[in-house]
């Protein structure tokens, strides 16, 4: 649907109270655009919201019905906030011209044997991908494939720090991707809410715990396929994230090998030229390191770079909030293009400090 400037877009969201779900509660209550409509979750359905996300007060007297294709009917715009596996079957019970947001994993991946590799399950299909600074080797952005988009796939939280870090090299042909590594440090909220005995504070404070080590994060097929689309030809990456205790946020560490012939020079202007004009990916000028604090609350990505002469590698680090620019940002952002609304309605780069 496109947006008209007296339609009020009525949205719904299933998967309330979730953490990924709240967030895009808490951006979508100061939208100026958007009514939120239907509120929904699993086991939680019957309670009201404000006793399962107590910081949303405008909608903290709303009761959460049970998911179901019935609740989300009549609305513009539904935002699946379900566990990963949990949204294709919803998802191809909705109407057509409805507007569908998917913050879990089923519609990211275009290949299905990827998919069924890390995730254990059939494949749901392909949606547009909602990373709109995601460069395209034909010099385009991913922001053209969203504008008047019906089904939007949010990107992985991780995927978009390592994806905003490195794709400018790999357009500008700077850096090789055949030996790429990233590790990460991870704040506990994108484990999500389950109770799990590692993610309780008593086991997670004063401590940092690696996780999907060797190869098996559900990320990495969607990082190389990111890449492949910014003109890679063959993607090799490590990568290990870490969880330490902070309830928000990723710090994403990626390096890759300087291009053959590249004048070190020549790097940190292919990521001017890449972000120069974004309103949420910020290089930061050269000296300054980003930190997971000045995203906090924000859907903005910064970035530096800088090259590793004598290892001969690019070094990128990314900081964003998980749930903001990793998750409920991009929806957000990506669902003011499929609606002809300005890109930057509701958001904000400002971030929470200290």
């Amino acid at each position: 649907m496109q947006m008209t400037s007296t339609q009020p877009v009525r949205v719904a969201v299933a998967g309330a109270s979730g953490y990924a779900g709240g967030e895009f509660l808490r951006l979508a209550a100061n939208h100026p655009h958007l009514e939120i409509g239907a509120l929904t979750a699993h086991s939680n359905a019957g309670a009201t919201l404000g006793s399962l996300q107590p910081h949303l007060r405008s909608l903290a007297d709303r009761v959460l019905e049970p998911t179901g294709v019935e609740a989300l009917a009549g609305h513009d715009v539904v935002v699946l906030a379900l566990p990963h596996g949990a949204s294709g079957q919803i998802a191809a019970a909705l109407p057509g011209d409805v507007v569908a947001v998917d913050l879990g994993a089923d519609h990211r991946l275009t290949d299905a044997a990827a998919w069924e590799q890390f995730y254990g399950s059939p494949h749901a299909g392909t949606w547009p991908y909602g990373l709109p600074e995601l460069l395209h080797a034909d010099g385009s952005r991913q922001r053209d494939a969203l504008r008047g988009a019906t089904r939007i796939a949010v990107p992985g939280c991780n995927v978009t720090a390592v994806t905003l870090g490195l794709q400018p090299g790999v357009a500008a042909g700077v850096i090789e991707t055949d030996d790429v590594v990233a590790v990460l440090a991870n704040g506990y909220s994108g484990a999500g809410k389950a109770l799990k005995t590692h993610l309780l504070a008593s086991e997670a404070l004063g401590a940092a715990a690696p996780y999907a080590v060797g190869g098996t994060h559900r990320h990495i097929p969607e990082i190389r396929q990111n890449l492949t689309v910014a003109g890679a030809r063959d993607v090799r990456i490590s990568f290990t994230p870490t969880l330490v205790p902070m309830s928000r946020g990723i710090l994403a560490t990626a390096t890759a090998r300087l291009a053959p012939g590249t004048d070190p020079a020549a790097v940190r202007q292919a990521w001017v030229d890449a972000y120069a004009d974004e309103p949420f990916v910020h290089l930061l000028p050269e000296g300054q390191w980003p930190s997971t604090a000045m995203t906090l609350g924000a859907n903005t990505a910064l970035v530096q770079v800088a090259v590793d002469a004598a290892a001969g590698r690019v070094v990128t680090v990314t900081a964003i909030d998980n749930l903001v620019k990793g998750t409920a940002g991009a929806a957000v952002q990506s669902l003011n293009l499929a609606l002809g609304l300005p890109e930057t309605a509701g958001l904000i780069t400002e971030g929470v400090a200290p």
